[in-house]
C-alpha cells in the first residue's frame, strides 16, 4: 500500500470540528481551466489518467470541503478483470497537489470502488478483495493517522453520521446484476440466487464494532413490501438487491429489487425502502410503474420524497419526479428528464447529465450538463463533457455530476484526451444567492401532479 506523504499529513491534521464546518473553498487557480459556454461560469479540471469519482448521489468533496477522494483504474479498454488492483487517491484542492493512499481490488467502471467519505475527514470508506480467498469487504482509512481497518461486509452508501454502511452483495452485483457494478472475482467462486433466498439481500456494516449483518433477505423484501410486488413463480427467476441508498438524514433506505428469468432474459426492477431497523418495507416504484420507462432514483434533501426519471404522462420521453417513500403524491417536477437527476441540498436547482443520444445532446458524443431552476422551470447547459465510449457498454463514462454539502460546487466525470478525467464546476455565479441552510427544510417549489 502506498502512504500519503508527508505534505499531505500536515495539511490534514485540522481539527475535527473545522472538518465537519466546511470551512474550506476550492483554490481554482490551482488546477487547470475547463471551457464553458456560460459566461463567469469557472470548471477545473482535478485529475486525469483513468480518474473518476464515485457516483452522483454522494460527493466526493470531504466533509471539511478540503479534499477530494478519487479511484483511478489501471486500464480503461477491458472490463475490470479479478485481483488487477486501482488506485484510491485524494486531490488537496488548495494545493492542486494529488497523493496515492491505498489500492482496491474490487471495483468497475461504472462507480469504481465505491470510494467515499464519512462524517469528517478521518474516515474514508471503499471495498476491497483478498485474492487469497476472494473475499469481499470494506476498507476504513483514516489519511490523519494513516490507519487501516478492514470491516465485516461491504460499503454501497454510508450513513450520515459514519456510524453504518449500506450494502447489497457487491460480488454478485458484478457478475449478475450489472455490468461493471460492484467487485470482480473470478465467476466460478460465485453462484447465483436461484429464486428467493434468505442468506443475500440488504447488509448493514457497524463501523465501530466492524460487523456486518444481513438487514433483510431478498426473501423477506418480496414477503414483507407493500405493495406486494409477488409473482406467481418466482422460483423461475433470480432475485437481487442494488445500489441501497441512505437518506440524508439516516432513517430510510432506498434500493432497486431486480429479478430477471434464470438463466439470462429481460429484467423486472422495483424501488423498495425501508427503515434502517427493517421495518416499513414499502413498494416506491411498482415493476408496473417501472417498466413504463425510468431510471436512476435518489433520494431528496428532505429526506421524505424520493426522486427519478419516470414515464408518468404517456407521452415520450421521461418526467423527473418526486414521491414518498411508499410511492404516494407522486409529481413532475420537471419535463423532459434524463440522465442522474439529483436536488441541490440548499437552493432549489437540479444538476443532472444526458446520454449523447438523447435530444438534449449536441451530436458530436458529449453530453449536456443540465442545471434546472425548481422555480422558473428554465434550465442552463453548464458544459457538454465527451464521455468517449460507446452506449450499451460497461466501460462507459457517464458523468455523474454531484452536488458537494454545501450547493455551490458539483464535481463530474468526462473522457477527453483518451481517458478518464474529473472536474469541478463552481456554480456560486448562477445559484449563490438562492444558497440557504435550511432550504431542504421546506416544501420544493409547486410542481405538477403526475396522472
Amino acid at each position: 500500500m502506498t502512504l500519503p506523504s508527508r505534505w499531505f499529513l500536515s495539511a490534514l491534521l485540522v481539527p475535527v470540528s473545522a472538518a465537519c464546518a466546511g470551512n474550506f473553498a476550492p483554490n481554482l487557480a490551482a488546477f487547470p481551466e475547463f471551457r464553458s459556454p456560460v459566461k463567469g461560469l469557472r470548471i477545473v479540471k482535478l485529475a486525469d489518467k483513468g480518474a473518476f469519482h464515485r457516483y452522483f448521489d454522494t460527493s466526493p468533496i470531504s466533509p471539511s470541503g478540503r479534499f477530494v477522494a478519487l479511484l483511478r483504474v489501471p486500464y480503461e479498454n477491458r472490463a475490470a478483470q479479478p485481483g488487477d488492483a486501482a488506485e484510491v487517491f485524494v486531490v488537496d484542492l488548495q494545493t492542486g497537489v494529488e497523493t496515492s493512499v491505498a489500492k482496491s481490488r474490487a471495483w468497475g467502471h461504472q462507480l469504481g470502488a465505491n470510494v467515499q467519505w464519512g462524517a469528517t475527514d478521518h474516515e474514508l470508506y471503499f471495498n476491497d478483495v483478498d485474492p487469497a480467498d476472494w473475499s469481499c469487504f470494506a476498507i476504513q482509512f483514516d489519511p490523519v493517522n494513516v490507519t487501516r481497518r478492514r470491516l465485516e461486509g461491504t460499503v454501497f452508501s454510508v450513513s450520515p453520521d459514519g456510524r453504518l454502511l449500506a450494502s447489497d452483495n457487491q460480488i454478485k452485483t458484478f457478475q449478475y446484476v450489472q455490468e461493471s457494478y460492484g467487485a470482480s472475482i473470478p465467476r466460478d467462486r460465485t453462484r447465483p440466487n436461484v429464486g428467493l433466498v434468505d442468506d443475500d439481500g440488504v447488509y448493514l456494516t457497524d463501523t465501530v464494532t466492524g460487523k456486518s449483518r444481513l438487514l433483510l433477505s431478498t426473501r423477506q423484501i418480496y414477503e414483507q413490501t407493500v405493495p406486494s410486488i409477488r409473482i406467481p413463480n418466482p422460483d423461475d427467476f433470480e432475485y437481487y438487491c442494488f445500489q441501497v441508498k441512505w437518506n440524508a438524514q439516516g432513517t430510510r433506505l432506498l434500493m432497486t429489487y431486480q429479478w430477471s428469468p434464470r438463466g439470462g432474459g429481460k429484467r423486472t426492477r422495483a424501488v423498495i425502502t425501508m427503515r434502517p431497523d427493517g421495518s416499513e418495507v414499502r413498494t416506491a416504484v411498482t415493476p408496473a410503474q417501472w417498466a413504463r420507462g425510468g431510471h436512476h432514483i435518489n433520494w431528496a434533501p428532505d429526506g421524505e420524497h424520493l426522486t427519478m426519471n419516470l414515464e408518468v404522462d404517456g407521452v415520450p420521453g421521461l418526467e423527473i419526479v418526486r414521491f414518498r417513500p411508499d410511492g404516494r403524491e407522486m409529481e413532475t417536477l420537471y419535463q423532459p428528464g434524463s440522465g442522474h437527476p439529483s436536488i441541490n441540498p440548499r437552493a432549489p436547482f437540479i444538476i443532472t447529465d444526458a446520454y449523447p443520444w438523447e435530444p438534449f445532446a449536441v451530436g458530436d458524443g458529449s453530453s449536456p450538463l443540465r442545471l434546472i431552476d425548481l422555480r422558473s422551470k428554465k434550465e442552463v447547459v453548464i458544459a457538454n463533457i465527451a464521455i468517449g465510449l460507446a452506449k450499451g457498454t460497461g466501460l462507459r463514462v457517464d458523468p455523474h455530476p454531484a452536488w458537494d454539502a454545501s450547493g455551490r460546487y458539483v464535481v463530474f466525470d468526462g473522457f477527453e484526451g483518451d481517458t478518464r478525467n474529473v472536474y469541478l464546476a463552481d456554480l456560486g455565479a448562477l445559484i449563490s444567492g438562492d444558497l440557504k441552510a435550511d432550504w431542504a427544510k421546506r416544501e420544493l417549489p409547486p410542481a405538477k401532479k403526475s396522472p
